[in-house]
């Protein structure tokens, strides 16, 4: 009974918040004024011609950096897991296909190109499409690449954490710096440049590439232990 009573209570709250929401936009108002306003004025007050980018960093900056908390709050959930199926099968011998030698020579060959790219795609978030997430993802898929094709492949894991924290905390002190320069976290405290150069949009460039690094470093970390416990 008492289930049933706080399911209605949910539901009738629910049901007046969503009443409220829709109550405050009149039928047949633009709701896109939000949005225009990013559209219009998004090159012109941040400097980055890519206006999604601006969006995702600095308009709603730190629900961006909720993400990459879940992000790193999930990476460190799969590895505890990880690690426990790692001590659970250690005694369990596995029989692995060996790499041949056409995957390992093109690892060598591709591997330097596919950081580049990686690095390519968060450095130049604030101008092209892409950014920290997708350019971290990149990254960490190199490793992945050197994980499939060479058995003796390792990464410090010591050095994978310190990477991942170090960046983690310097998106916070760029929030701060806003903060404390410019007013409210995250602001632009930056000149906003010349729209289409490298070195312009503030902020926005130096975010994603602390973005870049930190999911790069979480992803790598995660693909590693997962070739161990294979092993």
């Amino acid at each position: 009974m008492t289930r049933r009573v706080l399911a209605i209570l949910l539901l009738l709250i629910l049901a007046v918040a969503l009443y409220q929401a829709l109550a405050r936009v009149p039928f047949g108002t633009d709701r896109m004024a939000v949005s225009r306003y990013y559209l219009d004025h998004g090159v012109q007050d941040l400097g980055g011609v890519n206006i999604v980018t601006s969006v995702v960093v600095l308009y709603r900056g730190f629900d961006t950096l909720g993400e990459v908390t879940v992000l790193f709050l999930a990476a460190t959930g799969l590895g505890a897991l990880l690690h426990g199926l790692a001590l659970h099968d250690e005694k369990r011998r596995r029989t692995k296909t060996p790499p041949s030698l056409i995957m390992r020579t093109a690892t060598r060959i591709l591997f330097p190109l596919i950081l580049l790219l990686g690095a390519y795609v968060f450095v130049h978030g604030h101008l092209t499409p892409g950014g920290g997430f997708p350019g971290g993802v990149v990254v960490a898929l190199a490793y992945l690449l050197g994980f499939l094709a060479h058995d003796h492949w390792r990464v410090n894991h010591r050095a994978v954490r310190w990477i991942e924290g170090l960046a983690g905390m310097t998106y916070v002190i760029i929030g701060l710096l806003g903060l404390y320069l410019a007013g409210s976290f995250l602001a632009n405290f930056l000149p906003p440049g010349t729209p289409g150069r490298l070195f312009s949009a503030g902020i926005i460039p130096l975010i994603y590439i602390t973005i870049g690094f930190k999911v790069g470093s979480e992803m790598t970390g995660l693909l590693s232990e997962m070739k161990e416990i294979t092993e």
